[in-house]
C-alpha cells in the first residue's frame, strides 16, 4: 500500500506558518511542484555555516531528513552551489530557508 502523503504545497505552507510562529524566521526560496515536488531546506546556523537538508529514507523505509551537504555546516557559497545542482536535475524542487543559529528548529516529513 502506498505511503499517503500531503501535497508539497500544502505542507511547505504549513511548516512555514509553524516554523513562524516558534520564532524561526523562514522563507520560501524556491517554488517547486505543488502536487509532489522534493524539498530542500535551507538551515542558516549563521557564523556556523549551513546545512542544507534533504528528504531521504532511512533503513526501515521511513522518511527523515538528512544533512545533504555532509554532518558539519559548509559555507554559503558551497550550500548555494549545492542547491543550484539540485534545481538544475530537478526543475519541480521546492528550497525553503530557515534561520537556525542554535540549531533548534525541527520539521516534520510530508507524510501523512
Amino acid at each position: 500500500m502506498a505511503e499517503a502523503r500531503l501535497r508539497t504545497g500544502l505542507w511547505v505552507q504549513a511548516t512555514l506558518r509553524r516554523l513562524d510562529l516558534e520564532g524561526f524566521p523562514c522563507a520560501l526560496l524556491r517554488r517547486g511542484d505543488d502536487t509532489a515536488g522534493a524539498v530542500l531546506v535551507r538551515l542558516d546556523r549563521r557564523s556556523a555555516g549551513i546545512v542544507v537538508l534533504a528528504l531521504a529514507r532511512d533503513a526501515m523505509g521511513k522518511l527523515v531528513w538528512l544533512p545533504a551537504t555532509g554532518a558539519e555546516p559548509v559555507p554559503p557559497e558551497v550550500a548555494d552551489a549545492y542547491v543550484a545542482r539540485q534545481v538544475g536535475r530537478d526543475p519541480d524542487l521546492w528550497v525553503l530557508e530557515v534561520d537556525d543559529p542554535r540549531g533548534r528548529a525541527t520539521l516534520d516529513t510530508p507524510s501523512g
